[in-house]
């Protein structure tokens, strides 16, 4: 069974500010569960998880929730929570009490807008990702490259927590050689904590319109190397995948790029993780 570990909905008129960027024309539209649906109907997939989409508000996670509770495929929420509210304990709970809350399987906040590079040492900080510990749920990382350190030291220092790495750290794919080499230190120190996972995704996108499977093959073999099969998992990013690949061609390039692995290694990678981490319920 495949298992799309992250993907995104949205109604451009609720809050999803960042899409007023002119070169996202491409994704300001309605995606609904409709959409997502015939997408993985399309492409094979069973099972998803649907991921919190920047727009960084509560009303985001009942509306996901709820979207969890009418929409078969989709398994898992992973909502939006500020990691410095001092209520966070409280809020989460009340996340759980919402209709579809036991759909709710992780958190995520949008680390990668913040200019420092150590947020995630910020006291504060902490204390959230130890709340979302406490409340039994997982902790989606997206994070710059220049973020990867930090992030590293935070795994480090709440292991009770299961961290799960988007986009792989979002490297400079179109940078070239130099995008790799610092990268490929840094997220090979983050995966050397037991209690991090991460996605294969979100690297079409990095890499730009004229993206190539040769392209993506060093950091996806990276990745294989460092966490190994059984902490990574597939991740389509779609829509936003749609700026540069459609969603089938998105998972064939990552069966393309993956090095020689058994059936058994292919299988967690497209399912069994996200499974596991997140705690699916199929």
């Amino acid at each position: 069974m495949t298992v799309d570990a992250h993907h995104h909905l949205w109604q451009p008129d609720r809050g999803y500010r960042w899409l007023d960027d002119p070169d996202l024309a491409g994704i300001r539209r309605p995606f609904t569960p409709e959409h997502l649906c015939a997408e993985l109907a399309a492409a094979g997939v069973a099972r998803s998880v649907l991921v919190e989409g920047g727009r960084c508000h509560p009303d985001e996670v009942s509306e996901f929730l709820g979207y969890a509770a009418d929409t078969e495929p989709i398994a898992g929420v992973v909502a939006w929570a500020d990691l410095t509210d001092p209520e966070l304990p409280a809020t989460l709970a009340g996340y759980r009490r919402l209709p579809g809350g036991e759909f709710l399987v992780g958190v995520r906040s949008q680390v990668q807008g913040e200019a420092d590079p150590d947020y995630l040492e910020r006291s504060e900080v902490r204390r959230g990702l130890a709340a979302v510990a406490d409340a039994g749920l997982v902790f989606d990382l997206v994070v710059r490259a220049d973020q990867l350190p930090a992030a590293a030291r935070a795994a480090r220092a709440t292991p009770q927590l299961d961290f799960v790495l988007d986009h792989l750290g979002k490297p400079r794919i179109a940078a070239g050689a130099p995008g790799l080499a610092g990268w490929r230190t840094d997220v090979t120190a983050l995966a050397a904590g037991p209690n991090v996972s991460a996605k294969l995704s979100g690297l079409v996108t990095e890499a730009g319109p004229a993206w190539s499977v040769e392209q993506l093959r060093p950091y996806v073999a990276v990745a294989v190397t460092a966490f190994g099969a059984g902490r990574l998992m597939f991740g389509s990013d779609w829509p936003v995948c749609l700026l540069v690949a459609d969603y089938r061609s998105v998972r064939d390039a990552l069966k393309a790029a993956l090095p020689p692995l058994t059936g058994a290694e292919r299988d967690q990678i497209f399912g069994r993780t996200a499974v596991r981490v997140y705690g699916l319920d199929l």
